[in-house]
């Protein structure tokens, strides 16, 4: 059965797709063959998937691929003229013209069997094939279809093109190797270009195949971290509608286009373009076609804008030249009467060695390098050395794929290795610009080892501007203090906001993000950093402070001193009127208030925060609890004695005053030690008031303190009731004047500090707190006791029974007429 099959696969080969051509450049006898796979002429239309060989010579002719094609025959000839490689032993090729990745099978057939037959796998190697290696292909998706014929038996398939990423996959391509560096470099020089010229908007179209997927996948997870936006992007193919690309590119006000694309499709682009009036725009040109030499020369090239691009850092090839005449020279077509097999012709025997020379150069030293790495490989393999090799090793292919990835030679000043994956670790990238007489022109240069490198010389672009650098944004950048708003799936398209107080942005870290300030820290709106707040309390040694602490001082010595005349005058009518023993608790109270003034000084503490106004709020509730009473008893005493006299005698049988005080004060230390528990006074850094500054202070809540100021307001309101109703008194009797007087100047004088409060909260603040604790204490001592120690002291004959009693009898007339 397996010879019928051969017997049969024979005939396909030799019947089916053969047929008689003139000798040609395609074959040379050898001891070891080397295959080779080149696109001299390319399938430009759309073919029928029919199983059917096809005339590669009808198709378009290119010019590139026929210059690697004559590079391969002269590496040859320059390996077998060669005494130091593989010495005595002559290495032939069989080339092919693949035209098309789906109807070109028969070359493939030709190169791995035998006389028309294919060995099987896993049976002995009996009539092996002399192609030991085969050099192609050029296009990612013609070398997609052919390699797998190869990678069954693990005949090594050295690449001079094919650059994508899943040719690096060992599993599925075992025996494959290249010596065109993959697409993720040549995106990594792309992607930097851009980033060295700071475009942010770019385009990226593509040929619809392997080549181009394989780019744009690359290149859209290369921009995720960085500035780029991919705005557009599109596969060109035969059916393209140029004229809606270009609308959409510039609807979009897109001013740099990516093409990375085969050479074919890129010049239909191009010339699409010029005929569209497509201007002022970058065009960054994939390796495929920057070196292009049909485009630089079009008519209306410079109307497109200006076009860099990324090849193969051109290298000389010694020899090349001579062996281009040479050839030429000797010229010939003859007919042996042998059946050559098909897609072995080229019919350019009238090509110009100028015409070859002038042919794009690119991938010439990936062609040089792949076709010496094999031949360096089988030099191993046969144990070459001394001027002759070991003609009784038989050559497996596998042998060279084992010894290809152990290459390591130096060639052209290159040093030839490939890496795991079978990807070279040599060769570098030139920056290109199509400059004005239609050349390309070496800009800058990317190297990969030992590390990636890229230089640019700005200063020989000349931009289609003849300005600076043109810029590609989608959104204008933001001024400094202002923070990116991506509205879109765009990071490049944005709006700008301005950073509030107390924040700033970091461009470098984060461009979206306002970020906060640290608590010691201020800025104003729209910083971009923060600086240190000055740090302010009223201390101990301010003038200030000194100032409100000796009138506090001051305070508890006329205290005292009022309090020794007092028990001195104890029983003269003066004291006895003011409130007698009650007078020594005002005092008292006045004087215990007196300690919260020197809380509001120093840096604060919780102790301190705690006795800024317990003290004064405890104390000073029983100082006016004790002036509602003395200001009830005072109306009782003159206008209610003769009314309600039994009123009157139940207030002075149960000592109603003490009872009024004692629970004013008890209610008093309630409510203080009920809103302490609940929200204590702490220490708190002011910041809003004074962005500047932090200003120490304490956090006085009003939940904790509302109970006991509307507890204190309310004796307050209380007592201006009764003393009011007593303005009428006697003018030498009438202390419900002074207490009214009193009142109104407390009165004033806090909400003259409220109104303060609520309006400024610089560390002053604590200062009118302070001065208004102070006052309130003042005014009772300045205008209820001070002037009857004035009568005391200077007045005595006004401290007598019988003046008193005078007064008294007076008044009564006055009322009951």
């Amino acid at each position: 059965r397996h010879h019928r099959e051969s017997v049969q696969l024979r005939c396909f080969l030799h019947s089916h797709f053969q047929c008689t051509v003139p000798r040609s450049e395609f074959h040379l006898e050898g001891d070891y063959l080397v295959g080779g796979l080149f696109d001299i002429h390319e399938v430009t239309a759309k073919l029928h998937n029919r199983p059917e060989a096809i005339n590669c010579l009808s198709q378009p002719f290119v010019s590139s691929s026929h210059r690697r094609f004559q590079l391969m025959r002269f590496s040859v000839e320059e390996i077998n003229n060669s005494t130091d490689l593989l010495p005595d032993v002559s290495l032939g090729y069989e080339i092919f013209d693949y035209c098309t990745d789906v109807q070109n099978f028969p070359s493939i057939f030709k190169l791995i069997s035998v006389n028309g037959l294919i060995q099987a796998q896993n049976e002995p190697h009996n009539n092996l094939s002399k192609v030991v290696a085969v050099v192609g292909l050029y296009t990612s998706t013609e070398t997609r279809t052919a390699a797998p014929f190869f990678m069954k038996n693990l005949i090594p398939m050295v690449s001079y093109g094919a650059s994508s990423s899943i040719f690096s996959r060992k599993q599925i391509f075992p025996s494959f190797l290249r010596t065109a560096r993959p697409n993720k470099d040549i995106m990594q020089v792309i992607v930097n270009i851009v980033l060295h010229f700071k475009w942010q908007w770019v385009a990226f179209l593509t040929s619809d195949n392997d080549y181009g997927n394989d780019g744009l996948d690359l290149f859209t997870k290369m921009i995720r971290k960085t500035d780029i936006c991919l705005a557009y992007t599109n596969s060109l193919n035969h059916h393209t509608d140029y004229t809606q690309i270009f609308k959409r590119i510039n609807a979009q006000n897109i001013s740099i286009i990516i093409v990375f694309a085969l050479e074919r499709t890129a010049e239909v682009l191009i010339e699409s373009a010029i005929q569209l009036n497509v201007t002022n725009k970058v065009w960054i040109a994939g390796d495929a076609w920057s070196l292009n030499k049909k485009l630089p020369k079009v008519i209306g090239i410079k109307s497109i804008g200006t076009v860099l691009g990324v090849c193969e850092v051109a290298m000389a090839i010694p020899g090349f030249s001579d062996f281009i005449h040479r050839s030429k020279s000797h010229a010939r077509c003859e007919s042996d009467g042998q059946q050559k097999f098909c897609n072995q012709v080229c019919n350019c025997s009238s090509l110009s060695p100028e015409e070859i020379f002038a042919a794009d150069p690119s991938f010439s030293f990936s062609v040089y390098s792949a076709v010496y790495a094999i031949a360096h490989a089988l030099h191993k393999v046969l144990q070459c050395g001394a001027g002759r090799c070991n003609r009784n090793v038989t050559v497996l292919p596998r042998m060279v794929l084992a010894e290809l990835k152990k290459s390591n030679f130096t060639l052209l000043n290159e040093t030839i290795h490939f890496d795991e994956n079978g990807d070279p670790m040599f060769g570098s990238y030139s920056i290109i610009y199509w400059n004005d007489n239609g050349d390309a022109e070496v800009v800058g240069i990317s190297t990969f080892q030992p590390s990636f490198h890229l230089l640019i010389n700005n200063s020989k672009i000349q931009w289609y501007s003849n300005e600076d650098v043109p810029t590609s944004k989608c959104s204008q950048e933001c001024k400094a203090g202002h923070v990116k708003y991506q509205g879109g799936i765009h990071k490049c398209c944005f709006t700008c906001e301005i950073c509030p107080r107390d924040t700033y942005v970091n461009t470098t870290e984060d461009p979206y993000k306002c970020n906060v300030c640290k608590k010691t820290e201020w800025s104003a709106e729209g910083s971009t950093s923060c600086n240190l707040r000055v740090v302010e309390y009223m201390p101990f040694t301010s003038p200030i402070a000194i100032l409100i602490m000796i009138g506090a001082v001051a305070l508890e010595i006329l205290t005292l001193a009022i309090s020794v005349l007092f028990s001195i005058n104890y029983n003269t009518p003066i004291v006895r009127s003011a409130g007698g023993p009650m007078c020594f608790l005002i005092l008292g109270c006045l004087s215990l208030s007196s300690l919260s003034v020197f809380f509001f000084f120093g840096k604060p503490t919780p102790p301190f925060c705690i006795l800024r106004l317990l003290p004064f709020i405890l104390f000073y509730t029983v100082c006016v609890a004790c002036f509602v009473v003395r200001s009830f008893q005072i109306v009782c005493i003159f206008k209610m004695a003769a009314k309600f006299p039994n009123l009157y005698s139940w207030w002075t049988k149960y000592h109603g005053q003490w009872l009024v005080i004692t629970g004013a004060f008890v209610m008093q230390a309630v409510l203080l030690l009920i809103g302490y528990s609940q929200e204590t006074p702490k220490p708190y850094d002011e910041t809003l008031w004074s962005p500047d500054k932090i200003i120490l202070t304490c956090d006085t809540n009003l939940k904790g303190t509302a109970g006991s100021v509307i507890l204190l307001s309310s004796l307050c309101c209380l007592c201006f009731i009764f003393s009011y109703m007593g303005k009428d008194l006697p003018k030498n009797y009438n202390e419900a004047k002074a207490i009214t007087f009193c009142l109104l100047l407390l009165i004033v004088t806090w909400m003259v500090f409220a109104t303060a409060y609520i309006l400024y909260h610089d560390m002053f603040i604590q200062i009118l707190n302070s001065l208004a604790v102070l006052f309130s204490l003042y005014y009772f001592l300045m205008w209820y006791f001070l002037p009857k120690c004035y009568i005391i002291i200077f007045q005595p004959q006004k401290n007598t029974p019988q003046y008193f009693q005078g007064l008294i009898q007076n008044y009564t007339k006055t009322i009951s007429q």
